[in-house]
């Protein structure tokens, strides 16, 4: 019975997605994100099939601007992210001030004002650990640039569930905390600079087949 029960939640998830073994990229990043963030999605093609979903730590008290500025940078959809949103292949969901964002088992976005994980909120562990929960094997997780140790405990989560998990070099990282951080746990599988981790999502995303 249990089993039923996680194929039809399993089915309702990737129903919309194409046949592809990942379904989703998780990207968290903090200080100086935003230059890595642009590198790795205009590298994108526009037939990327996956959903991508990116948190950064921002101010709370301003308005995000993301969305907009990445949509200069990329031929794939951009979209700041609301509640009941279902993720679609092929669109970057961006985050919302002092809001933690979760995907959850039906694929659906929340954004939750609950308290802050790490001392910030949106929250990339938040993140992370949902997406591991919900995608498991079908997810990637990408930690940039960043101060403190936001991310760790996500990444962790995604190699428990089976996913893949990719860090920023520090050659090429401002600040290198948070990524030294997720490294450190031994749970990162990829530490590459930002042309190649947008490579990396190619090949992985568009060239293995489905699981």
């Amino acid at each position: 019975m249990k089993k039923n029960v996680a194929v039809q939640q399993s089915q309702r998830i990737l129903s919309h997605f194409p046949d592809i073994a990942y379904n989703i990229v998780a990207i968290g990043a903090s200080a100086g994100g935003q230059k890595p963030i642009v590198q790795i999605l205009s590298a994108l093609p526009a037939d990327f099939p996956a959903a991508i979903v990116v948190v950064q730590h921002m101010n709370p008290n301003y308005n995000s601007h993301l969305a907009e500025i990445l949509s200069q940078h990329t031929v794939l959809r951009v979209k700041q992210a609301k509640s009941g949103d279902v993720v679609r292949p092929g669109t970057v969901y961006t985050y919302v001030p002092d809001r933690h964002i979760v995907v959850n088992s039906d694929g659906r976005l929340s954004l939750l004002n609950q308290q802050k994980m790490n001392f910030v909120r949106p929250s990339v562990d938040k993140l992370f650990m949902s997406v591991a929960v919900s995608y498991s094997l079908r997810a990637i997780a990408v930690i940039l640039t960043g101060l403190g140790s936001d991310g760790a405990l996500g990444m962790t989560a995604i190699k428990k569930y089976g996913g893949t998990t990719i860090a920023q070099d520090e050659a090429t990282s401002k600040f290198f905390n948070m990524p030294k951080a997720a490294i450190d746990t031994g749970k990162v599988d990829l530490v590459l600079n930002p042309e190649a981790i947008a490579k990396s999502l190619i090949s992985l995303v568009m060239m293995e087949s489905a699981a």
